[in-house]
């Protein structure tokens, strides 16, 4: 039931993302900085924490599941580090995923040879 829901719900993200492409001049970068404040402020007035528990991967692998991680990570370093803790807990929280599509880029670069349009 679990794969169901994570499904769902991210699937329902995507969907809404794919409509605001089709029926908005809105470019694909400014709905990604749309998804990724809209995570951040949902995770700070408290509403996205439920959504995940609900959901699990279904909220937290989209672009909203980014600010969610930014946010939390925040909250993280100010309990940890007091006010230094805004600057480095996103960074924190949010470094392996970073990592990993860096390096995820980086072979693809390797295996197909990148072509311009």
């Amino acid at each position: 039931m679990q794969y169901i829901l994570s499904f769902a719900v991210g699937g329902l993200l995507c969907v809404i993302a794919q409509i605001l492409i089709d029926k908005t001049k809105l470019t694909p970068a400014r709905i990604l900085v749309l998804y990724v404040t809209l995570g951040v402020a949902l995770t700070a007035v408290g509403v996205y924490e439920p959504l995940v528990n609900f959901a699990g991967a279904g909220a937290t692998v989209p672009l909203t599941g980014f600010g969610y991680s930014l946010a939390k990570g925040i909250e993280e370093g100010v309990e940890q580090y007091g006010w230094l803790g805004i600057f480095n807990g996103g960074f924190t929280a949010c470094s392996a995923g970073i990592a990993a599509a860096i390096l995820a880029g980086f072979v693809m670069a390797l295996i197909k040879k990148p072509t311009s349009k």
